[in-house]
């Protein structure tokens, strides 16, 4: 325990740990053994034991290889290296399949000579998008398990145990984090069952494959697991839509328990509702009579403009809002995405979306601001709910836009 647990385990981590952390090194030890074959594939096909092979030819397909490699790291790191914590989990399993894509690419890759470089090329590409979204997640989750402000300490213990999301990959490791991983249990078992495996694979390819496949199939179960064990205590947009809809169906809220085990793992990317939060002034208004609207009788540090029809909310925060503000207006979008659903809803609720749904008659900046004043009485309730079933309102995984305004709260002074 003293080896490979952080100290103070188990007061020192979160109670999720430990299964997490069983689950992790099952798919790390599978994903090394195929990172193994893939890794024979290769070299096999760059022209590792052929003598008619080209020195030159090796070295430039692997420059290539890398080049593009690093290309496809800075573009994704660039794109979506935001919006990585507020989704850790999607995107832990999105970078563990993607491993596994790229780990194919590779072995299939000696089969089809003309288009080897182009086929190792693009597996590179995907092994780097795994190294950037599987560490950014790995070092989120790891904030989350650390209790007692040791999150160093639960990242060496982690990385003495098993290692980054896709196992030992020469294709996206530097020579330190290669020499660094091996010497991890998990690796090391890893690696003594390749050297007994390998001579099997080159007496015969087609064993090469099938053990490929099931070990995949392993790796993806076991990754499923380890992710469906954690149990995160801040909202991001899903469990908020998820602990928001039974709130309003039921009257109570969800625990981080119940909702971690119910948040979707495969079609959190895909929201039903567009929620901007933190956009800038001019995303929401084009003139002075939208101004005007959407400031009229509003005290509170945020402006919501809803688009009924493209199914989009935009929220303009105050440089004075804090995490209870962001919360309240995300909050306030999933509420106006409940009026065009269905499913039960508080009497007040009822009524505005029997109106939203009757037809376009009614503005939408009207229904926004009746909204906010049935938020003024629901939104305490919900939020104490939430204290009391052990979410931490303080601090949350919503993903917001730097933009922030100033403006008087007082509707009959002029925006600044």
């Amino acid at each position: 325990m003293a080896v490979f647990l952080p100290q103070g385990f188990p007061d020192s981590v979160s109670p999720d740990y430990l299964p997490y952390q069983l689950w992790d090194s099952v798919q790390a030890f599978a994903s090394s053994l195929s990172g193994s074959l893939a890794t024979h594939a290769v070299l096999l096909g760059i022209g590792v034991g052929n003598a008619k092979a080209s020195v030159s030819a090796a070295t430039a397909t692997w420059l290539v290889k890398d080049s593009t490699g690093m290309l496809g790291r800075i573009l994704f790191a660039w794109w979506k290296g935001s919006r990585l914590d507020c989704n850790a989990k999607q995107w832990r399993l999105f970078a563990d399949i993607l491993n596994d894509v790229a780990m194919f690419l590779e072995i299939m890759a000696p089969i089809y000579p003309i288009f080897f470089t182009m086929t190792v090329c693009t597996s590179n590409l995907a092994k780097c998008i795994v190294s950037v979204a599987g560490g950014a997640t790995r070092a989120a989750l790891t904030m989350h398990q650390a209790r007692r402000n040791n999150m160093a300490d639960v990242s060496a213990k982690d990385s003495s145990q098993w290692s980054y999301p896709g196992g030992t990959h020469w294709c996206h490791s530097t020579d330190e984090e290669i020499s660094h991983r091996e010497e991890t249990l998990v690796n090391l078992a890893g690696l003594l069952v390749s050297l007994l495996m390998l001579p099997l694979v080159s007496a015969c390819p087609s064993f090469s494959l099938g053990c490929f496949f099931f070990l995949t199939a392993l790796h993806i179960y076991a990754n499923y697991r380890a992710v469906r064990a954690l149990v995160l205590e801040t909202l991001n947009e899903g469990r908020l839509r998820l602990v928001l809809k039974h709130f309003l169906q039921r009257g109570d809220v969800l625990g981080p328990t119940s909702a971690n085990q119910m948040e979707p793992l495969w079609t959190g990317f895909w929201p039903s509702l567009s929620l901007s939060l933190g956009v800038p002034l001019h995303c929401l208004i084009s003139s002075v009579f939208e101004l005007q609207q959407l400031v009229e009788g509003h005290q509170e540090p945020y402006l919501l403009r809803w688009d009924k029809s493209q199914r989009q909310v935009q929220v303009v925060l105050s440089q004075m809002a804090g995490p209870e503000t962001i919360l309240r207006a995300a909050t306030h979008g999933l509420v106006l995405e409940a009026l065009q659903g269905n499913g039960p809803l508080p009497r007040e609720l009822e009524e505005l979306r029997n109106q939203v749904q009757a037809g376009p008659e009614k503005d939408s900046w009207v229904i926004v601001r009746e909204t906010h004043q049935v938020l003024d009485e629901l939104f305490p309730k919900f939020l104490k709910g939430l204290q009391d079933a052990g979410w931490k309102t303080e601090k949350h995984q919503l993903e917001v836009d730097e933009w922030r305004a100033t403006w008087l709260l007082s509707p009959e002074k002029k925006i600044l």
